[in-house]
């Protein structure tokens, strides 16, 4: 049988995604430039006797993927700046429960209501460190239709696999670019794991053979389990007044993702074997991104290229990997510069930001002409 083969928008590609990973949840509030994956989540669902709720808010939102993720479906929603500010509570909420769902974040400019038909890569920040406390997560970011659509299936299989929320971090130009996608005859998929029948099961308990994440059982199949955002023990028993349980618990939530870090590491390298000068971009820069350094072998300059695909965990191995002496690193973004603060921090070389805010995306001959000058 021949692939499905659509041209659709990068938002209408990550919806798509979604369903292809069992989601049959979501729940939204529609926010520009994010409103299709509500819209398109809207008629599909019921097509496929999944739920699509409209919620009065997008803390709303964020803590009916709760309730929906423990009732053994998996969940998602989508926002934008503004609202995925709203959301972060939710998500502190959903780290310290263990709770496993996907949040799509397609960027705009900021701060407040900032530009809401332009796009930035103004939240990588919030996207790693917007709710208080300490934990761990995952962000992706995809640079094209059909990553959008690849990259949700993998937050999908990753949020079950960690049992922790996945931020599809995209941008308005991968969400309203419309491009050839392949769709997956047979994708991937994960379930979260279930506890054997004979386990003595506490849901917060790591498992050294689940990569020190704990079974999941869901509600309705026979187990004792307790939800609560205070810290707990491994049966939910809240623990917040005691210091040792609550530093057992804060080191499991982080522990699961920082320890396996190496296995959801996921970028592309172009030319970096040899290169004096390594570029360094995600989403929607990537694509102009990897045509300067292209452009610059062309014209006989030893420049190579990363797409990262993972932004948290951050891949610091790779980069302290590459690092060697005289080597140099740009980092193209459409920010005040965020991620270059960590690309510096792994590699122990200079690194250059270069920052383009505005709404416009940086063209290949604005990356080359600043990357190389001296």
């Amino acid at each position: 049988m021949a692939p499905i083969v659509k041209v659709i928008q990068g938002n209408e590609a990550c919806l798509e995604g979604a369903l292809l990973a069992g989601c049959r949840f979501f729940a939204g509030y529609p926010i520009t430039p994010a409103s299709e994956l509500a819209e398109v989540a809207a008629q599909r669902m019921p097509e496929i006797g999944g739920t699509y709720i409209q919620m009065e808010d997008e803390l709303a939102s964020v803590n009916a993927m709760s309730g929906a993720a423990w009732g053994g479906l998996k969940p998602m929603t989508a926002t934008s700046g503004p609202g995925f500010s709203l959301m972060q509570e939710g998500i502190g909420y959903l780290c310290i429960t263990q709770t496993p769902g996907v949040i799509v974040n397609v960027m705009r400019g900021g701060p407040s209501t900032g530009q809401p038909t332009l796009s930035s890569q103004q939240d990588v920040y919030q996207a790693r460190y917007g709710s208080h406390g300490d934990y761990e997560l995952i962000v992706l970011a995809p640079s094209s239709a059909q990553e959008a659509l690849d990259l949700t299936i993998r937050a999908f299989n990753l949020a079950e696999e960690y049992l922790v929320p996945v931020i599809v971090l995209s941008d308005e130009i991968v969400g309203h670019t419309r491009e050839r996608v392949v769709f997956p005859e047979k994708p991937e998929m994960f379930n979260r794991r279930k506890p054997p029948r004979d386990w003595d099961y506490k849901p917060y308990k790591p498992v050294a053979a689940n990569n020190g994440v704990p079974y999941r059982a869901n509600f309705g199949e026979g187990y004792n389990i307790l939800v609560d955002g205070q810290m707990h023990d491994y049966m939910g028993t809240r623990k917040g007044h005691d210091p040792a349980a609550s530093a057992v618990c804060l080191h499991d939530i982080c522990n699961k993702i920082t320890q396996n870090a190496d296995r959801i590491a996921d970028y592309e390298l172009h030319d970096v074997d040899d290169a004096d000068l390594i570029l360094v971009a995600y989403g929607s820069v990537a694509r102009t991104t990897l045509r300067a350094a292209r452009d610059a072998r062309a014209q006989g300059h030893k420049v190579g290229m990363i797409q990262l695909k993972t932004l948290f965990p951050f891949p610091e191995k790779l980069f302290a990997g590459l690092a060697r002496a005289g080597r140099r690193f740009a980092v193209p973004e459409m920010s005040m510069g965020r991620l270059w603060r960590d690309v510096q921090l792994a590699s122990g070389c200079p690194t250059l930001s270069l920052p383009k805010v505005g709404g416009e995306m940086h063209t290949p001959e604005e990356i080359l002409t600043a990357a190389m000058r001296k």
